[in-house]
């Protein structure tokens, strides 16, 4: 049976994004629905410009955390932070990331997008390959959401593209955008939303 609209919006109110969880790992076929689902997300052109990179291996997740902290430390000294808040931030990281059964980079690829000769519409395409990996990493969420998976959407890997793509032996035309980690959430959270009225013109 369909979901209500009431359903629904009530699904959508439950999401969160927790970042705390317990040690055992996905399921794989949890692991295939999360792909399946980020595959039907709509696309630019249909050309779907995501790519997806899966980790469960702790030593690679750890690697991970460990070159993305170092980062994160050395951009924050340069930002002039104090240092007893970046050792925090750091080490904050570093659990998030390591701690997470799995994680899935999410990734833009722009091999089958469209080629301008202006670099107006090249930046236009770009972001639309963008938008499209978005759109899917929403999906991969909700349907954790509806598999009783905890999940947060991490930005970070936007900030250090190339350190991703190293540690995790990308294809040279993978550029990450986020990764998302999931497992079974030791976390419950409460958050609000502004009002949508505070966001709307009418036209």
């Amino acid at each position: 049976m369909a979901m209500t609209p009431r359903d629904t919006l009530e699904f959508l109110r439950a999401r969160r994004s927790l970042r705390r969880y317990r040690p055992e790992p996905v399921p794989q076929r949890y692991v295939e629905q999360l792909l399946e689902a980020a595959t039907w997300a709509p696309s630019a052109h249909n050309r779907q410009p995501w790519r997806f990179a899966i980790s469960q291996e702790t030593g690679t997740k750890r690697r991970l955390a460990r070159e993305m902290g170092a980062l994160l430390r050395r951009d924050l000294t340069a930002d002039g932070v104090a240092s007893a808040v970046i050792e925090a931030d750091v080490q904050r990281s570093y659990q998030r990331i390591s701690g997470a059964p799995l994680l899935i980079v999410l990734c833009v690829s722009m091999r089958d997008m469209d080629v301008y000769t202006d670099e107006e519409r090249r930046a236009h395409e770009r972001t639309m390959a963008q938008q499209s990996v978005a759109m899917a990493g929403q999906n991969m969420l909700l349907m954790a959401s509806s598999l009783g998976l905890g999940a947060c959407w991490v930005c970070a890997p936007l900030f250090c593209q190339g350190l991703v793509r190293t540690v995790l032996d990308l294809p040279d035309d993978w550029q990450p955008q986020g990764m998302i980690t999931l497992g079974y959430a030791t976390e419950q959270r409460q958050r609000g939303r502004e009002p949508w009225e505070t966001r709307v013109l009418w036209r």
